[in-house]
């Protein structure tokens, strides 16, 4: 598992009211297309730019790369979804918490078997549990019988995954930006294509 977010240095900062501002948005646009004709993006996001523009347009305001953002940013039923792994790293990067851990409960390989994420304040050293994540929840919740759910076959990621997304949600709500967190929308493993934005710079739609 990636427990790591790069930050990375602004070297030109872009406004974070970029879409208000027609000349900051025609400059994050074009970054937004030199993204979306690089076969080096995930695919959901090739050929599409103001999918990129949007993702670059968080990562801006994160302080992250717009790659982060795009490996990590899911569609699912219309709602972008940060996925568990893009939690674990968020945590951490958050500046808020230090000693992070996974701490797996239960017996292994049945339905007791749990996770949740420890972790310690760094400004009152409390130490802060999230919430546990079980198979037996991922089999109430109809996580685990979906087909070809990653439940069945990589348990103890999938563990450790939801136990990142359930304290993102609690204790790091703001850098989120609003979207979902895995499990919220349903299981990560049964997410759909981003929907194509309508591209409002693309020859006779701009005035």
């Amino acid at each position: 598992m990636d427990n790591e977010i790069v930050q990375v240095e602004q070297t030109r900062g872009l406004s974070t009211g970029v879409f208000s501002n027609p000349d900051s948005f025609q400059e994050i646009y074009n970054i937004g297309k030199m993204f979306a004709s690089s076969s080096l993006v995930p695919q959901a996001y090739q050929g599409k730019p103001m999918d990129c523009t949007i993702a670059v347009d968080m990562a801006n305001r994160m302080g992250v790369s717009p790659m982060m953002v795009m490996q990590n940013l899911y569609v699912v039923k219309g709602k972008p979804s940060w996925s568990g792994q893009a939690c674990t790293s968020m945590i951490m990067a958050s500046g808020k918490f230090k000693n992070i851990q996974h701490v797996y409960t239960g017996e292994r390989n049945t339905d007791s078997w749990g996770c949740y994420l420890e972790a310690q304040r760094i400004d009152n050293h409390e130490v802060v549990k999230g919430a546990e994540v079980t198979i037996k929840m991922a089999k109430d919740e109809e996580w685990y019988g979906k087909n070809g759910s990653k439940w069945k076959t990589m348990p103890e990621l999938m563990l450790a995954y939801r136990a990142s997304a359930f304290f993102a949600r609690v204790h790091i709500p703001n850098a989120l930006m609003g979207c979902a967190v895995e499990g919220e929308v349903e299981d990560i493993a049964k997410t759909g294509p981003i929907e194509r934005a309508v591209d409002p710079f693309e020859e006779g739609q701009a005035e």
